[in-house]
């Protein structure tokens, strides 16, 4: 009699911050999945997904790896990724719970590792190709903002590649994400009075919502994707596009006044994230996802519908070169704000040409 072959076991898949956020959003998705034997949810408290089955540790503790050597794919989703976070704290936490998670997964003898950074390490640039393949260069500029703490984590990829080389790590990219409680650099440009632009130059956007997102880390749980990963919607929309969807005209600066008084308004304190950010809302940095493509994967938001949500949780906020104003404030020096900026620039270049008389 010829045996019959065994179907394997269905792997044990665990999460990293999966008590809120892009954690919780992919935790109450695989527990309804039937590819999975079971869920583990990690965070350093208990969230609300009561399928799961919940540890409580903080990822960053040496003995994470006692905790999970009974898992055979971990998506590692804890991370400081706020705007306003301290750079150096951010920095670190990341830092030392991707190193852990990595280690400790070796150490458990974790089959997969799944980690999201962003298509921002690869850059952006007026001369970016449209789109970027997802083996172009990783060519961002390294800095104290959000990129430079993804740049971070993917050379520790890297080195626990080459030093644990039975360990299959998975990077999504995703573009600009978007969807409810998602608040970043690239959300924010679109709470400013006036959209920035810099001569001859156009940008060209892209959005990654966050239901798309968690499709694709599902993916990439299941093993369907490896490698580096984009996740993003179908082609771009031209800034044109943007401004008559949004309603909000642009403003046009030189690149060298713009970038210059951004780096020193950052200095001053007075925005939140390095000049280098602002790259990424007037250089192009569109991505190609052709291993989801190739994978069957097709995302369920179209950029048009993802901006449009983009818009609507906007909640009336202003924003001016990244630095939220408070309510009051903003009714009052909206109109104002970027007339500021603007002032601003011109001080510089006032400066500037007294200084070559």
């Amino acid at each position: 009699m010829v045996p019959t072959s065994k179907r394997p076991r269905e792997p044990v898949v665990a999460v990293t911050g999966a008590a809120s956020g892009l954690g919780r959003e992919l935790l109450a998705r695989l527990v309804s999945s039937a590819d999975f034997r079971r869920v583990v949810a990690i965070d350093e408290q208990r969230g609300d997904v009561g399928e799961a089955t919940w540890r409580v540790i903080d990822v960053r503790d040496p003995l994470l790896a006692n905790r999970i050597s009974d898992i055979d794919v971990l998506v590692h989703l804890a991370g400081d990724y706020a705007v306003d976070s301290d750079p150096g704290e951010r920095r670190a936490y990341n830092l030392r719970a991707a190193q852990t998670v990595l280690t400790a997964c070796a150490a458990a003898r974790v089959r997969r590792v799944v980690l999201v950074t962003s298509a921002m390490v690869y850059g952006a640039a007026p001369d970016n190709e449209v789109p970027l393949p997802e083996d172009a260069p990783v060519a961002a500029e390294p800095d104290t903002g959000v990129v430079g703490d993804h740049l971070e984590i993917e050379s520790l990829v890297r080195r626990s590649l080459r030093s644990h080389p039975g360990l299959e790590i998975t990077v999504l990219r995703p573009a600009a994400v978007v969807g409810p409680g998602v608040d970043t650099v690239i959300t924010r440009h679109f709470e400013s009075p006036r959209l920035l632009t810099v001569k001859g130059c156009s940008p060209h956007w892209q959005f990654c919502h966050i239901d798309d997102l968690v499709s694709a880390l599902e993916l990439a749980a299941r093993g369907a994707v490896t490698g580096v990963v984009a996740v993003g919607s179908d082609g771009w929309l031209e800034q044109d596009q943007v401004e008559e969807l949004s309603g909000i005209r642009s403003l046009e600066l030189p690149a060298g006044l713009t970038f210059g008084t951004a780096q020193r308004l950052h200095r001053l304190g007075v925005t939140p994230a390095p000049a280098t950010d602002l790259h990424y809302v007037v250089y192009p940095w569109v991505v190609d996802c052709t291993s989801l493509r190739e994978a069957g994967w097709k995302p369920s938001w179209t950029n048009e519908a993802a901006f449009a949500q983009l818009l609507e949780l906007r909640e009336n906020r202003t924003t001016v070169v990244g630095r939220r104003l408070p309510v009051k404030e903003a009714t009052l020096t909206a109109a104002g704000a970027t007339v500021a900026v603007i002032g601003t620039a011109a001080i510089v270049r006032q400066v500037r040409k007294k200084r070559r008389q």
